[in-house]
């Protein structure tokens, strides 16, 4: 076992007994400092799958309840997303320092966005003012999201443009016509859940092989998915904390910081960011650790 894998074991070990140890948050602090309750969690996921109905409330039937959070409703213990495709591993992807921007500094090197001054389509975006994250724009109205108050309800919130996983399998499948080819494509099973301990999200994700008939991938394959710059770091092997697997998961520790810096960039545009869009944001700037992921589809903000 490598060293770095007896650190992510001994430091989970040590996490474990200090979630169990923790009280639950029971009043909001996400403005002040970017950590949720579990109530404001709830209405977090309650929006992404209304936003996004790939994504979904997992509802266990079974007789075991031992693994059940009483802190949240029993329907909705975790977020799951299935057979999200994965067209390439990091390497293929074309490395250019100039797109590069770091999230949030620590130790560790911080948050590394290696997409950071692209849009979507992969054109390089516009800055207007350099932030010490990232920058955070729209791609329609940019003034409509600086308005006070402008994400309080449903009716006022950005407008989401889903992209159905459908159309964006088509779209590789299409590629991969073209050149003659056949399209090899892994799949992975996504999981967010409640984090007591740093009371945020938590994203697990567990793979499946393209050619050998969805076997379940090494954990040394996975890593070929994620950033190299957090892979072993900020991505750790870990038990499911509600179901009987171990899972490759982004570790919490530096979520609640870049939610803060990232409440501020709002308010400083004269905004106030509201507690229901915090999954939504989350699945953006986790996107770095897993930028060949096909996950999200949802195209009106980038970070």
């Amino acid at each position: 076992m490598a060293m770095q894998d007896v650190i992510n074991k001994v430091k989970g070990t040590a996490l474990g007994v200090a979630e169990y140890l923790t009280p639950v948050l029971k009043e909001s602090k996400f403005q002040e400092t970017g950590v949720i309750t579990p109530e404001e969690f709830v209405a977090a996921g309650d929006h992404l799958v209304h936003h996004c109905p790939t994504w979904k409330w997992f509802v266990d039937s079974g007789p075991d309840d031992t693994k059940i959070k009483n802190y949240l409703p029993k329907d909705k213990q975790f977020l799951y997303t299935k057979n999200v495709p994965c067209y390439k591993r990091c390497k293929e992807m074309e490395h250019q320092e100039e797109n590069e921007a770091i999230v949030e500094p620590d130790e560790d090197g911080g948050w590394v966005d290696t997409h950071h001054h692209l849009d979507p389509s992969g054109e390089q975006a516009v800055t207007g003012t350099q932030e010490s994250f990232a920058e955070m724009t729209l791609e329609s109205d940019k003034a409509t999201f600086e308005e006070s108050g402008m994400l309080e309800s449903d009716e006022a919130t950005l407008s989401i443009k889903p992209t159905s996983k459908a159309e964006s399998e088509a779209e590789g499948a299409t590629d991969a016509n073209a050149s003659g080819g056949i399209l090899q494509t892994r799949t992975y099973d996504m999981y967010i859940t409640y984090d007591k301990y740093y009371q945020t999200p938590r994203l697990w994700l567990f793979g499946y092989n393209e050619i050998r008939n969805r076997e379940p991938l090494a954990v040394e394959e996975m890593y070929e998915d994620m950033s190299q710059d957090h892979a072993k770091k900020t991505v750790t092997l870990e038990a499911h904390p509600h179901l009987p697997m171990t899972m490759a998961s982004v570790h919490p520790c530096r979520h609640a910081d870049v939610m803060k810096k990232i409440i501020q960039t709002v308010a400083d545009g004269g905004g106030e960011l509201g507690v229901h869009m915090y999954l939504l944001i989350f699945l953006k700037f986790v996107q770095a650790v897993i930028p060949t992921i096909e996950y999200d589809y949802t195209r009106h903000f980038t970070m």
